[in-house]
C-alpha cells in the first residue's frame, strides 16, 4: 500500500506568517504532536508542540522558527511502512506526504497507521499466531511452509524481526 492511498487532507497545515498560539491551538483541537508547515505549497518541515511551548512569544511568527524544522516526509509513491518509520524515528502521529516538487498533498495520522500496520500483519485474521525464536542460520521459510501445510494448514502471513 502506498502513502497516497491513506493520504488525508483533515490535519490542518501552518504557514510561516501564523502565530504560535494559532499553532498551539490546531495541535490541541486535532490532538496531534506535529504539524506541517508550508509556504506557497511548498513543505518546509513539521513543528512540535514542544519547540512551540518553548518559543518566548505566543505571539511570535512561526517562521521565526524555521531552524525547528523537522525536514520529515515521505513521497506519495513511497510504501506506507516508510511512513511508520518516519512516524518511529521523529516520534510524531503525523507524516506528511509530499509530490515529487515537495507540495503537500497531505498527511497520514498515526491511528490511520496504525489501522494499516494492523492489517498488514494479519491481526484481523482469523487463526493462531505461533512465534518461532530460532539462530538466523537455521532459518528456512521453505522448511516452515512444508512442515505447516504438511499438517493441514497453511501460512497467511509471515513477519520475521532479527534479534542481536
Amino acid at each position: 500500500m502506498l502513502a497516497i492511498d491513506l493520504n488525508n487532507n483533515i490535519i490542518p497545515q501552518l504557514q510561516p506568517d501564523d502565530t504560535v498560539s494559532k499553532a498551539l491551538q490546531l495541535i490541541n483541537d486535532f490532538k496531534v504532536s506535529h504539524l506541517p508547515v508550508v509556504s506557497e505549497e511548498k513543505f518546509l518541515g513539521l513543528l512540535s508542540e514542544d519547540d512551540l511551548l518553548d518559543a518566548d512569544n505566543t505571539k511570535m511568527r512561526i517562521g521565526l522558527l524555521h531552524n525547528d524544522f523537522i525536514p520529515a516526509s515521505i513521497k506519495e509513491n513511497d510504501h506506507f511502512l516508510h511512513a511508520v518509520n518516519i512516524s518511529n524515528q521523529y516520534q510524531t502521529n503525523v507524516v506528511p506526504v509530499v509530490n515529487i516538487e515537495n507540495e503537500l498533498v497531505g498527511t497520514i495520522s498515526g491511528q490511520t497507521l496504525l489501522k494499516t500496520l494492523g492489517n498488514f500483519s494479519g491481526a484481523e485474521e482469523i487463526g493462531g499466531i505461533i512465534v518461532l525464536e530460532m539462530e538466523i542460520s537455521q532459518f528456512a521459510i521453505s522448511e516452515i511452509s512444508r512442515i505447516v501445510e504438511s499438517n493441514g494448514a497453511g501460512i497467511l502471513h509471515l513477519n520475521t524481526m532479527v534479534q542481536p
